[in-house]
C-alpha cells in the first residue's frame, strides 16, 4: 500500500501502519464497537457504513488494495463481479495477521507434486498428456465418468462460451535464503502481476537458494491459454446453469466436479471437499440401489 508492505486482509495491524496513531486509536475502536472483535467485514459492506469516518475508511481500503488489484486480476471493477469475490478477503477486525485463521494448516508431505506422484504410480492408472477426451471415448469402457475441465467445452459450447481468467507465470531463482517476509506479498497497484509467492516459505525447504513465482492475469482463450478462474457474474451463472441442465439429461453417466466443471471459485479446501462429497454422494446412491 502506497509502497509499503502491510498484512492482508486489512486489519488492525495494517490500520496501525497506515494512519497516525490517534486515528488508528479511533478507528479501531468505531470498528471494534460497529462489527465486534474478530468480525470479517466484506468491503462492499463496509463502504455502504452510514458512519462517515468508516465509509471513508472502507473508500480508502477499497481504493488501495482492492480496486486496483481487482481490475488487475478479472479487467472488472469489484462492483461488477459477484459479492463473494471480494468477501474472500474482508476487512478483519482481528490482530492476528494470517491470511487464513482455519485451525489446521497444513501441506501434503513431500508437497503436491509428490502426492500426485504418488497416485498416478497404481498400476491401474495409465496417464495421456496433450489429449483431447473426446479422442479416446471409443477406446476406454467406463460406467462413469468425472470430467473436471470446462463444462462448456464438454457439451462443445452448445449455449456459448463460458469466460474464465488465465495466468501466465514467470519463475526466477535467486542465490540467497529468503527474498520476502512471507510467503506471498500482494502488488495491488504497481507492476503488471498481481502477487509474488516465495514458494520456500509454504515448503519449508533449506536450501542456499530460492525462487519466487510472479502471476501475470490474461484473458483466456480457448486452445491458446489455461483457463484457471471463472467469472462470478449473473450472466455467466446463468449461461453456466443451460450446462447444468444439459448434465442432468446425462442421468448421472458423467460426473462435473471442480472449478471449470461446476464453474465455481474454490479455494483448495472447498475444491477438495467437492470431491469428497461427489464421492460421499455417488457411494451412497450405489449402497441404495443393492
Amino acid at each position: 500500500m502506497d509502497r509499503r508492505t502491510i498484512p492482508v486482509p486489512f486489519n488492525l495491524n495494517s490500520l496501525d501502519a497506515v494512519m497516525p496513531p490517534a486515528d488508528a486509536a479511533r478507528l479501531t475502536r468505531l470498528l471494534v464497537d460497529t462489527f465486534g472483535m474478530e468480525a470479517k467485514v466484506p468491503i462492499l459492506k463496509l463502504r455502504e457504513i452510514a458512519n462517515s469516518d468508516l465509509r471513508s475508511l472502507a473508500d480508502y481500503i477499497y481504493d488501495k488494495i482492492f480496486y486496483g488489484y481487482t481490475v488487475k486480476q478479472w479487467e472488472l471493477k469489484p462492483e461488477e463481479l459477484d459479492a463473494s469475490v471480494t468477501g474472500r478477503v474482508p476487512v478483519y477486525i482481528s490482530r492476528d495477521d494470517r491470511y487464513f485463521q482455519d485451525t489446521y494448516q497444513s501441506m501434503p508431505r513431500g508437497g503436491y507434486s509428490e502426492l500426485f506422484r504418488r497416485q498416478l504410480a497404481h498400476a491401474n492408472i495409465e496417464i495421456l498428456l496433450n489429449t483431447d477426451y473426446r479422442s479416446i471415448l471409443n477406446d476406454v469402457k467406463f460406467k462413469r465418468l468425472i470430467f473436471t475441465g470446462p463444462i462448456n467445452t464438454f457439451f462443445d459450447n452448445i449455449h456459448g462460451p463460458l469466460p474464465y481468467r488465465s495466468l501466465r507465470f514467470e519463475f526466477t531463482t535467486l542465490d540467497i535464503e529468503r527474498h520476502q517476509e512471507v510467503g506471498t506479498v500482494n502488488y495491488p497497484n504497481d507492476h503488471d502481476y498481481t502477487r509474488i509467492t516465495e514458494q520456500k516459505y509454504l515448503s519449508g525447504q533449506a536450501l542456499g537458494c530460492t525462487t519466487l513465482v510472479k502471476e501475470f492475469p490474461q484473458r483466456h482463450v480457448e486452445g491458446e491459454t489455461e483457463p484457471y478462474y471463472p467469472i462470478p457474474r449473473p450472466e455467466n451463472r446463468e449461461r453456466y446453469n443451460l450446462y447444468a441442465k444439459e448434465a442432468e439429461k446425462l442421468n448421472g453417466s458423467v460426473l462435473f466436479a471442480g472449478r471449470l466443471a461446476d464453474y465455481k471459485y474454490y479455494n483448495m479446501d472447498q475444491a477438495v471437499a467437492r470431491a469428497l462429497k461427489v464421492f460421499e454422494d455417488e457411494t451412497t446412491s450405489a449402497a441404495a440401489m443393492r
